[in-house]
């Protein structure tokens, strides 16, 4: 009975289960360390994944064009003539090639085999004194000047089958004026200079005749064709209309008419344009004469640029120079020099504009070809095709091919790879001159219902909008969070805190698409018919709260001791809604006594500062009630957790409350405070849903809090689901997102930097 067995069994077992308890205790912190450590590494790397996908994504923009040889061969059907033009289709499968001697050769662009030779309907004891391209988007004409007078116009079509899947591409002429030539000057003198555009209601033609001794000079003759359709008739009727140009014909070297047939370039040997208006084809009248090359050069060639808005025109310099139609200061259409291209050394021979984009290719008389974007003021690409001198020369319709036509009787087609030459540093950046804009400009427009619209991609205005937007945010929020945080965290009474810190941190839970939907439906008409009502609320709403401040001091010192301490803000809240419903009472008779009408007519008239219903005013007040929780709850607890003896020390030693807040809390605090600052900055610049809601979503760059904006995240949410994939679109709207990424995180860094050396600074407090 001396052994007692039962206590040292029990002791043993209560030993073990402490060291289990102890292993699993330290097998748990291990996990929860390495959890930590990889749950931070996971964000990193994710950060990381995000913005090389992005930078993949926006490669391509920068990537410079490139031009490859595909094959080398002899002219297609030398035999026929000189070549006047060289087409191409738009599979780039098929090439027409137009010869002087009215012979039209369709051949394989690829090696040169002849499929199809077709001559034009040319009369007896006739020939070609003049040749001239139109349009050539959507089946191209060409028209053919005779040297008795009368005219030829030609459309070359191609006919895409599928027999057996395979496609088959079937090309032809057709004659849209029918191919009885038409006469143009009843002397049946030559035809030296000519030109066409051929619509689908009407044709134009400009024509000069050559000088005789019976006839005297030549004149500038524009015959209109305008087809009128008849309920009874199978066939349209043409009307036509002649007119005789008030203009010298002598030395004009080049015949431009425009797509809407309603102006016309006449280019002189000795560098003048002369620009007419034609939309009146009975009586035309000159706009403008203009000298469009320095002095001592020759124009070597012309060409319209996509959209028939500007005309680039080369010299014997090597120069190639753009001149658009803008409106002058009496808002009447002129022709300016908006930019030039310095291509080459020696004088540009041709120039061939892009059917799709405001590119264009040149060629030199060193047999150079370069192909350059007009509006991103970008050279793309710059090859020797041929050791010869170019001839002929065309680019695709999809600007991914170019065949050219040398001297020494060769063919070089090449492929070319150019898929975003609308985007340079300068077209996202800075100012860009563009066609029918009066001045140089920040502008982006993605897209319009025009096929000649040139896609603007600036960045800069969406960059403005999206830090107004911030701007206005955080001049409400700040004020309003961090006075708040300062009271709530230091004078209010404990019990009071309790109901408002959270009441305040679950505003931040509210969905910001709920903001964004009663800013737009609710707060922005509500403020533009109470725009004299909000400003007076600014202004009486202080005034009261001094008042009443002023007032309690005469309060019987019974009923001023009951207030407990900290619970002075319960008693302004009836205090500031009665000054705010005040304001919005006495604003109407306010307004109308000193503005005779509304706030917002009286600026109008007298600022020139107009109102959007959507503005930056509805953006700010609503953006800054969602950043203000963020705020708020930040410095809050930063201000809260300043330790106590510094405060009571500071305090013992005769500072008052407010200079204990100001010398210590908040310098303690600073750190928390500025953390506070500008992640509700970052949550004010990354916001969507308010901003596209509450807003006009308009990419203007003005400061007036009246106007409206677009910021970077409105726009990639609003565009991106209408972006074509691996588009120049869809691409720069993942430079947008770039941009944002990047100033996010450059801000948030140097933010941390700078609450790091706070800390430090205020650390020994």
């Amino acid at each position: 009975m001396s052994e007692i067995t039962p206590p040292v069994k029990q002791s043993s077992i209560t030993i073990g289960s402490g060291e289990y308890h102890q292993r699993w205790r330290l097998i748990k912190d291990a996990l929860a360390r390495y959890g930590v450590v990889a749950g931070g590494l996971s964000v990193i790397v994710a950060i990381v994944l995000i913005f090389f996908y992005l930078l993949y994504v926006v490669y391509p923009l920068f990537i410079s064009a490139t031009a490859e040889p595909v094959s080398k061969y002899a002219v297609p059907e030398q035999a026929l003539g000189q070549t006047l033009l060289l087409e191409m289709e738009e599979q780039n499968e098929m090439a027409a090639r137009f010869t002087d001697s009215g012979q039209v050769v369709f051949f394989e662009a690829a090696t040169g085999k002849t499929i199809l030779t077709q001559a034009v309907t040319i009369p007896e004891g006739a020939h070609i004194a003049s040749f001239a391209q139109g349009s050539p988007i959507n089946e191209g004409a060409v028209i053919y000047g005779l040297s008795d007078g009368r005219a030829v116009i030609v459309k070359h079509q191609y006919k895409v089958t599928y027999p057996d899947n395979v496609r088959v591409i079937t090309p032809s002429l057709k004659y849209p004026l029918g191919e009885q030539p038409l006469v143009l000057d009843d002397s049946g003198v030559a035809l030296e200079k000519i030109a066409v555009k051929v619509g689908e209601d009407g044709t134009t033609i400009v024509a000069i005749a050559a000088d005789t001794p019976q006839q005297g000079p030549g004149k500038v003759r524009l015959i209109n064709f305008q087809k009128e359709q008849s309920l009874f008739a199978d066939e349209a009727a043409l009307t036509r209309t002649d007119s005789v140009l008030e203009q010298s014909a002598a030395g004009i070297a080049d015949i431009l008419i425009d797509k809407d047939e309603s102006n016309l370039y006449l280019i002189s040997n000795d560098g003048q344009l002369g620009f007419f208006d034609i939309s009146d084809k009975s009586s035309p009248a000159i706009r403008q004469q203009q000298n469009v090359v320095d002095a001592g050069q020759k124009i070597t060639s012309v060409a319209f640029l996509n959209g028939d808005l500007s005309v680039m025109i080369g010299d014997s310099s090597g120069l190639v120079s753009q001149w658009s139609m803008v409106k002058d200061k009496l808002n009447r259409p002129a022709m300016q020099k908006t930019r030039s291209f310095k291509v080459s050394d020696k004088a540009v021979v041709a120039i061939n504009a892009e059917q799709r984009r405001k590119g264009f290719m040149t060629t030199d008389a060193d047999g150079i070809v370069g192909i350059y974007h007009s509006t991103a003021e970008r050279e793309m690409i710059k090859e020797r095709v041929s050791d010869a001198l170019p001839t002929a020369a065309v680019l695709s319709p999809r600007a991914n091919a170019l065949l050219v036509q040398s001297a020494d009787g060769k063919m070089h087609f090449w492929h070319i790879d150019n898929e975003h030459p609308e985007v340079s540093i300068k077209s996202l950046w800075q100012k860009v001159w563009y066609e029918s804009y009066p001045k140089p400009d920040y502008v982006w427009q993605s897209s319009s219902a025009n096929s000649d619209f040139e896609p603007k991609y600036s960045l800069t205005p969406l960059v403005f909008g999206t830090l107004k937007a911030a701007f206005y945010a955080m001049l409400v929020a700040m004020p309003l969070a961090l006075m708040g945080a300062i009271y709530t965290a230091y004078f209010m009474a404990p019990r009071m805190r309790q109901y408002v810190k959270p009441t305040i941190e679950i505003m931040g839970a509210l969905p910001t698409v709920i903001l964004g939907f009663l800013a737009g439906l609710w707060l922005a008409p509500f403020m533009e018919e109470h725009l004299a009502g909000l400003f007076a609320m600014l202004m009486i709403v202080p005034v009261g709260v001094m008042l009443f401040a002023f007032a309690w001091q005469f309060v019987p010192k019974a009923i001023a001791h009951n207030l407990s301490e900290g619970w002075d803000a319960a008693i302004l809240i009836p205090v500031i809604l009665l000054s705010g419903w005040f304001a919005f009472k006495v604003s109407v008779p306010l307004e109308t006594f000193l503005f005779h009408g509304t706030l917002r007519d009286w600026f109008k008239a007298e600022l020139g500062i107009g109102y959007d219903q959507r503005n930056a005013l509805v953006v700010g007040v609503a953006m800054g009630f969602a950043v203000i929780p963020t705020i708020f709850s930040i410095a809050e607890d930063a201000i809260f957790s300043v330790p106590k003896h510094l405060t009571v020390g500071s305090l013992a030693l005769g500072a008052t409350p407010w200079q204990t807040m100001i010398r210590v809390v908040l310098l303690t605090a600073s750190p928390g405070i500025f953390s506070a600052i500008m992640i509700g900055f970052g949550r004010a610049v990354g916001e969507t849903m308010i901003v596209l809601m509450a807003t006009g979503n308009t990419p203007v760059m003005d400061l007036s809090v009246f106007q409206g904006m677009r910021t970077l995240a409105a726009n990639i949410a609003v565009e991106m689901p209408e972006s074509e994939v691996d588009s120049t679109h869809y691409r720069v709207l993942f430079l947008a997102a770039l941009v944002l990424f990047m100033f996010t995180f450059v801000f948030n860094t140097l933010a941390e930097i700078i609450r790091q050396r706070l800390r430090e600074k205020y650390s020994s407090l």
